[in-house]
């Protein structure tokens, strides 16, 4: 019986372990607050389409209090790593695997990733400062994984699945591998689709593309995504950011499979739905900023690829947290991305 940690009981994190707690896994929860609370009393629901499911899980604010791991899906946001790294050595076995189900270019990126430039092997300051995360979770760890579904907490242990059933995962390296197999089947089991992919990276700069982009611009002028389609200035701004985004990926050999018209079309085709960063925004949660563009303004600036609109978006979107404070400045990372 595999055992499984999702540090994060949110919306995400939630989710994948009520999938998981229909598989064989011994399933257990780090969470916090009102939510951990609620699931301790009355056990976690889900409610999608129009059913209703309740689980009981081991739920804990204390990693102490668990086992080994064989695997610990991370799904709290991707600037917080950070700030666990070090408490998650307490669960790490010899073989436990670290899948980091979050936004942004993860923190293990460059490992294995043979892009031919000076980044191979490094850690990316805006998502990892000074290589903590690196250094204490060890990137031979690292599963990587593209997350999908739209979820949300209606309130404290009860989570809404919205639409997607889909985890993207892969190898690091692009090679198949049995702790990637055991994990894949377990989530299959458990109801999600996962595709297991060659060259996950791809697929992480699609979704990076959208978030360094709608995100920003949604949270900066508090509009939907079809909102952002009927403005010709915000989507000629949303443009312009994916096309340097674009420029930055394929000089480490990303590949998109897609154009930008039909990734603009097919957000733009989704009514009234806000990005999570207006999302946390409005609900006055710390922003995920420097994961989701400020990683691809530090990668342009070591690879000599100019990047003038991310850049403005950037300090504007940093401001505008700033002073709702729901951002805090690094002097390192703002020399890194201007």
């Amino acid at each position: 019986m595999s055992k499984i940690c999702i540090f994060g009981a949110g919306s995400i994190g939630g989710y994948i372990a009520t999938c998981l707690k229909k598989t064989s896994a011994e399933v257990s929860l780090v969470a916090r607050g009102p939510h951990k609370k609620a699931i301790e009393e009355n056990g976690l629901t889900l409610i999608k389409k129009n059913d209703e499911e309740n689980h009981k899980f081991f739920v804990t604010d204390d990693v102490k209090k668990l086992d080994i791991q064989d695997y610990i899906f991370i799904s709290i946001k991707a600037h917080a790593i950070t700030n666990i790294a070090e408490t998650l050595k307490n669960i790490i076995g010899e073989n436990t695997c670290i899948i980091s189900a979050v936004n942004g270019l993860p923190w293990w990126y460059f490992y294995k990733a043979k892009t031919g430039t000076a980044l191979d092997n490094k850690h990316i300051e805006t998502v990892d400062p000074n290589g903590k995360v690196w250094k204490s979770l060890n990137p031979e760890k690292a599963l990587g994984c593209v997350v999908y579904p739209a979820c949300e907490i209606l309130k404290p242990g009860v989570i809404k699945h919205n639409e997607g059933e889909r985890l993207s995962m892969g190898e690091p390296a692009g090679i198949k591998s049995e702790r990637l197999k055991k994990i894949a089947d377990l989530l299959i089991s458990g109801g999600l689709k996962v595709p297991q992919k060659n060259n996950l990276r791809d697929e992480i700069w699609i979704k990076l593309w959208g978030n360094c982009s709608f995100n920003i611009i949604s949270a900066l002028h508090n509009k939907s995504l079809d909102e952002i389609g009927k403005d010709q200035e915000l989507l000629s701004m949303v443009r312009k950011m994916m096309e340097e985004c674009k420029t930055v990926g394929e000089k480490i050999g990303v590949k998109f499979n897609v154009s930008i018209d039909h990734r603009i079309k097919a957000a733009v085709s989704i009514v009234g739905h806000k990005p999570s960063t207006t999302q946390d925004l409005h609900a006055k949660r710390p922003l995920e900023i420097d994961p989701i563009i400020g990683s691809i303004i530090e990668l342009g600036n070591k690879l000599n690829i100019e990047t003038p609109m991310l850049k403005q978006k950037n300090n504007e979107i940093k401001q505008k947290a700033e002073e709702l404070g729901l951002y805090t400045r690094s002097k390192i990372i703002d020399e890194i991305t201007n």
